[in-house]
């Protein structure tokens, strides 16, 4: 199989090729002519009549064969140039001698020969092969000449004005050749930026989430991205008419165009798909033949606001917990000390052990705010999941009491490695094994909570926390992973929001997934060790998703 760069090369010079073979045909029809006519239509006078046909039949015939393999030969082009162009002088050289009234003839079309050649051939061989023409014409005139007969002059400045003229047409058309070379490989790698470009381009309005709409003045959608379509209701294909599809559009769109104000009110225009906010720009300056129509998601723009808002109360909140903190940590202190005295009545003792539940609790929501906060940067890992789970569920049972709680671990039996920041998916896991602890349970029954890991599909590494409690309500697992979303009544709502976030952080996914017969699973999809030092976008994709 040829490489990329013959192939390319092949196709750039085929033209020249099949030209030059077809002239060669044509001047092989010529000689044949010449050397076949019958006597009274005979122009000619042949000086060797055997000689003359017996090459030009010849050379017929070799016109024929490499005119037919001229696709095979174009693979080893210089080669089967300089070949040929061996075959042309030597052949023209022979039909001067055997034809020599026609020497002009012969040589003007030996130019072209060399003239096409050269558009394939480097400048030297070129050139080589105008200065073997010459010599051929030179020596034919000088050897013609009998030794008592003087050198015809006439004819030996023919000779040398056509070696002239050779040299000349040679590298005239080796330039040439390397410029129309050189400007087709410009043309070709422009083609492909071009098309680059527009697929990139195609990408990306077809990916936004803003919607996109070309209308024509019959109200006929003829493009739409994705964004664009859903936003419509996901109409049929073969419904492309902006009246039908959505009246409402179709009214905003005439209101603009007759009157050039915009109805900036958000509005629904199908069933089941967020409201949008229409905007419409003409696509030429003073041309109503077409209008693009830009649908703003107003959900994108409030979820914009919502993370402006946590931006600036994660700001605010941290300021308030550090000023909490001190008064909160002197409390606690107070309270060990008073729990340390040994006449304090039980009902006193009570009322310290209520301080201090109290002082851990409003601690764990000035860790959760700070970490809302302070967002720090992973650093990532490769890690074996496996060995990472059972050192994690060592920990975890060495600093808490599970009483008859059980926490254990299954291991594919295949190891897979992830990529994370060991510290950061610590404190995901962690808190979702405290929730499956404390809320993955039936009533009377212990917590039963495993934490799973497996390759998924493509060899993704995969991370589940799983229990056998009663599960969440699908209205309620639909905002668990909101910020300040709680249904409990000392929860913050803000545990499984900075697990997401922590997760996304280290390019991987958390989500909430019903076992079947019940019970809850929280999946965090990572990162496989080997897109990392591949670099295979895909695959790294495939794990954020």
């Amino acid at each position: 199989m040829p490489s990329p760069a013959p192939r390319r090369a092949t196709t750039a010079t085929r033209h020249e090729l099949f030209f030059l073979n077809y002239f060669r045909l044509a001047q092989a029809v010529v000689y044949v002519a010449l050397a076949f006519a019958p006597v009274d239509m005979r122009w000619i006078r042949l000086t060797h009549p055997d000689l003359a046909q017996s090459v030009v039949i010849a050379y017929l015939l070799a016109a024929v064969a490499i005119l037919l393999l001229t696709r095979r030969l174009a693979v080893i082009a210089p080669v089967t140039v300089s070949l040929t162009l061996v075959v042309d002088i030597g052949v023209a050289v022979m039909a001067v001698i055997a034809m020599h009234d026609a020497r002009i003839g012969i040589a003007m079309m030996l130019a072209v020969n060399l003239s096409a050649g050269a558009l394939v051939l480097p400048l030297r061989l070129s050139l080589f092969f105008a200065s073997l023409a010459t010599l051929g014409m030179l020596g034919h005139t000088t050897l013609e000449t009998s030794p008592n007969t003087p050198i015809d002059s006439h004819e030996l400045l023919e000779a040398a004005l056509f070696g002239l003229a050779y040299f000349a047409t040679t590298t005239l058309c080796h330039v040439l050749g390397r410029q129309l070379r050189a400007t087709e490989a410009l043309a070709e790698q422009r083609s492909i930026d071009l098309a680059n470009l527009a697929q990139v381009n195609e990408l990306i309005i077809r990916r936004m989430k803003t919607g996109v709409l070309l209308v024509d003045d019959a109200n006929h959608i003829h493009q739409m991205n994705e964004s664009g379509w859903m936003l419509l209701g996901s109409p049929p294909a073969d419904q492309r008419d902006l009246g039908k599809l959505a009246p409402e559009l179709s009214r905003r769109l005439y209101h603009w165009m007759t009157s050039g104000k915009l109805d900036e009110t958000s509005t629904q225009l199908a069933d089941g798909t967020p409201e949008v906010v229409p905007r419409f720009t003409r696509l030429a300056p003073n041309d109503d033949s077409h209008v693009l129509i830009f649908l703003d998601d107003t959900s994108l723009v409030s979820r914009r606001a919502e993370e402006l808002t946590l931006s600036s109360l994660g700001r605010l909140s941290a300021s308030i917990a550090h000023e909490i903190r001190n008064p909160l940590a002197a409390i606690r202190y107070s309270a060990q000390l008073l729990a340390e005295s040994r006449n304090m009545p039980p009902t006193d003792q009570r009322m310290v052990e209520i301080i201090n539940n109290h002082c851990v609790r409003l601690n764990e929501i000035i860790e959760n705010i700070l970490q809302l906060s302070r967002r720090e940067r992973s650093r990532p890992e490769t890690l074996d999941l496996g060995n990472w789970a059972n050192a994690f569920v060592e920990e975890y049972r060495q600093g808490n009491d599970l009483g008859e709680d059980s926490l254990r671990v299954i291991n594919s039996s295949a190891p897979v490695a992830a990529v994370a920041d060991p510290q950061q998916l610590q404190q995901v896991v962690w808190n979702l094994v405290q929730n499956a602890l404390r809320y993955g349970r039936l009533p009377g029954e212990p917590a039963r909570v495993m934490v799973v890991t497996r390759p998924g599909e493509h060899g993704v590494p995969i991370l589940e926390v799983i229990d056998r409690g009663p599960g969440i309500a699908p209205k309620v697992a639909a905002q668990i992973f909101e910020p300040f979303y709680t249904t409990h009544e000392y929860g913050t709502g803000l545990g499984l929001y900075l697990a997401r976030q922590m997760t996304e952080a280290n390019q991987a996914s958390l989500e909430y997934v019903r076992v079947a017969g019940g019970g809850s699973c929280f999946r965090i999809t990572l990162t496989p060790a080997h897109a990392r030092q591949t670099g295979d976008p895909a695959i790294a994709d495939e794990s954020v998703r």
